[in-house]
């Protein structure tokens, strides 16, 4: 019997598809520059997800050119897997993102290995899927403590990092007061150059500010100090120098963003361009009368990559439509399956097939968007848990009954060995066709006890047809010698018809009961040679002279008075009659048989073979019977 176990391995494939649709989002950031700011995808249609990096609660951290080793893991125990976790849990908590990630997914990795052996051992104990439950592991709790305080402790430093941005933007805020001050006093302003150089460099140093103010509170600054150098009437060799360095810095930016637009890479170039605009912040103003065109050609280069990006992003957004509706479709074909008329195995198993094909068209589609792809999944996983659910509860309910029908059958195999060295044929034949009837009607065992009960219960009538083969041989045998015995008779009276001796009578009458004594011989031959045998006694009393009866019973040939020619036909129409429904009871008995024998029995084709041709036989003489009792009727 097939237990069910498709359930669980089919849904942990599901489960990895669910698992894999989290993706890390990345927000369109507001970049502006001196005069205008930069166009950037609307905040409603911007993608959510995105495959190429993983989601943070900081905003993403700037590329750096050199990375630390990969860690290597391979070969690590779960022990001490759980060792290097203790000790990244001891280092600053913004360094070991990387590393807590990998060490956390090859434990995992191992426990789900352990578990899944367990599962086997367990399951081939005999032990049901729904009892199976993991032993608890030390190692996984020490390794679940571990990431509960690198939790914590990731949770305390984003508080820090978000109180310490706000002191930025109050620092800031207070550098800009600073700078707006000195310009709103130009008797001193000359003095104060250097001043206002140090409050620029303290304001770049400030830090990171709440990325909702950041682009207001770098308007302010910018303003602040585009008027400091508006009012100071400073050294123009020194403010034309300051103009020259940035409009190199902005020429090599406006180039470095046009190279982007070849860049295969759409998100990375991106990212690339939002780094890009805040090293044009970063950089201060160029002469007034290059500032628009300048920024044009910069703003250009950024447009060109934002509407790639857009595009890149609605293409993404149409595809999961698709994908979506593809989904949708395979819910509603799984919850169309009805589960009420499945009555055997063989039709649970049929659709336990069509159930993991819909699994696995499920697991070629890509993800639709994440609200929608979390929800199409939980319902199609409803749908196959609640399928597998029904038929665990199937196969259950089914034990009982197996056991009940392997009981009866088994009764039926002791009836059977009891009877099979039985001599009354006609009795033990009824009683075994019952019990073959019987057999029919009982429903199916469990699957390992099935072949050995048939094949002890098949063994039973095997063993008695054979004997009755065997017996039906020797009455063929038997046959045989009274056909040979019946010529011998025909041929004596030939000759003592020929001769016409005086005691020529008398031999006859002899001949006659000799006649009668013997018994049977093989079907084929009992009219023909019956025939003969009347020929030659009707002759014997023609030429003889002889009076009487000439035949009665089956073979004629008794004495007493003559019957008359409608008194013969009655008597003939009664046996051909009775022998007509001892064949008829032949033939339903081998057709009876026939059911239960098969190439693969104990007496293998042979038996089969010669069954067969009985069978073929028996349907010859029926219809011979037929149409000798009709004519008789016509008579």
């Amino acid at each position: 019997m097939t237990e069910p176990r498709e359930q669980s391995e089919s849904m942990n494939n599901l489960e990895k598809d669910q698992n894999l649709s989290t993706e890390p989002q990345i927000e369109a950031q507001e970049v502006v520059s001196e005069e205008v700011k930069v166009e950037q995808p609307v905040a409603e249609e911007t993608p959510a997800q995105v495959n190429e990096e993983p989601a943070t609660e900081e905003a993403p951290a700037p590329v750096e050119d050199t990375k630390e080793p990969r860690l290597d893991l391979a070969g690590k125990t779960k022990e001490e897997l759980v060792n290097l976790m203790r000790g990244a849990a001891a280092r600053p908590i913004e360094e070991v993102k990387d590393e807590v990630q990998a060490i956390k997914a090859a434990f995992f990795a191992l426990r789900r290995e352990e578990v899944a052996k367990e599962k086997e051992e367990f399951l081939a104990n005999g032990n049901e899927e729904s009892d199976f439950t993991p032993k608890d592991d030390d190692d996984e709790n020490n390794l679940k403590e571990l990431l509960n305080v690198l939790k914590e402790r990731r949770t305390e430093f984003n508080a820090a990092q978000e109180a310490n941005r706000e002191a930025n933007l109050e620092k800031k805020r207070q550098i800009i007061t600073l700078i707006n001050e000195i310009a709103n006093d130009p008797d001193n302003i000359n003095r104060q150059y250097n001043r206002v150089k140090q409050l620029q460099q303290e304001f770049k140093d400030a830090g990171e500010v709440p990325p909702s103010a950041d682009t207001e509170v770098w308007k302010e600054f910018q303003r602040a100090t585009e008027r400091f150098y508006d009012v100071l009437k400073m050294n123009k060799e020194l403010r034309d120098y300051d103009f020259k360095k940035n409009l190199e810095l902005k020429q090599q930016l406006c180039e470095d963003a046009e190279a982007l637009d070849e860049d295969p890479d759409v998100v990375a170039a991106f990212r690339k361009l939002q780094e890009m605009h805040n090293e044009w912040r970063e950089i201060g103003p160029v002469a007034k009368e290059l500032r628009e065109e300048l920024w044009a050609r910069f703003k250009a280069a950024s447009s060109a990559i934002n509407k790639k990006y857009q595009t890149f992003f609605e293409d993404r957004k149409s595809k999961e439509k698709e994908n979506a509706d593809a989904k949708t479709a395979l819910c509603e074909k799984i919850e169309e399956i009805k589960t009420d008329d499945l009555k055997t195995y063989a039709q649970w198993d049929e659709v336990t097939k069509q159930i993991i094909a819909l699994q696995e068209d499920w697991k070629k589609l890509g993800f639709a968007s994440r609200k929608a792809n979390a929800a199409l999944f939980a319902r199609f996983r409803k749908s196959c848990d609640e399928f597998f659910g029904k038929k665990a509860e199937f196969f259950k309910s089914m034990k009982e009954e197996l056991s009940s029908n392997l009981a009866r059958k088994i009764d039926l195999c002791e009836r059977a060995e009891a009877l099979m060295d039985s001599t009354d044929w006609k009795e033990a034949t009824d009683k075994f066709v019952e019990m073959q009837k019987e057999w029919k009607t009982i429903g199916p065992v469990v699957k390992k006890y099935s072949d050995t009960v048939w094949k002890r219960f098949i063994a039973a009538c095997d063993h008695f047809f054979e004997q009755k083969k065997k017996q039906n041989v020797n009455v063929h045998a038997v046959e045989h010698d009274n056909l040979k015995a019946k010529k011998e008779i025909i041929a004596t009276l030939k000759s003592t018809i020929e001769e016409a001796a005086d005691d020529a009578a008398q031999t006859v009458r002899e001949l006659m009961d000799r006649w009668q004594e013997i018994g049977h011989v093989p079907f084929k031959e009992k009219d023909k040679i019956y025939a003969q045998y009347r020929e030659l006694i009707d002759k014997a009393f023609e030429t003889l002279n002889m009076r009487g009866s000439r035949f009665s019973g089956e073979g004629g040939g008794g004495r007493g008075h003559r019957q008359s020619n409608n008194d013969r036909g009655l008597s003939e129409r009664d046996r051909l009659v009775r022998t007509y429904e001892q064949r008829m009871s032949e033939l339903k008995t081998f057709e009876n048989n026939m059911g239960f024998l098969t190439a693969n029995t104990k007496s293998g084709n042979s038996l089969v073979q010669q069954m067969e041709k009985r069978i073929d036989s028996l349907k010859e003489e029926i219809a011979d019977l037929e149409r000798r009792i009709k004519e008789l009727d016509n008579n």
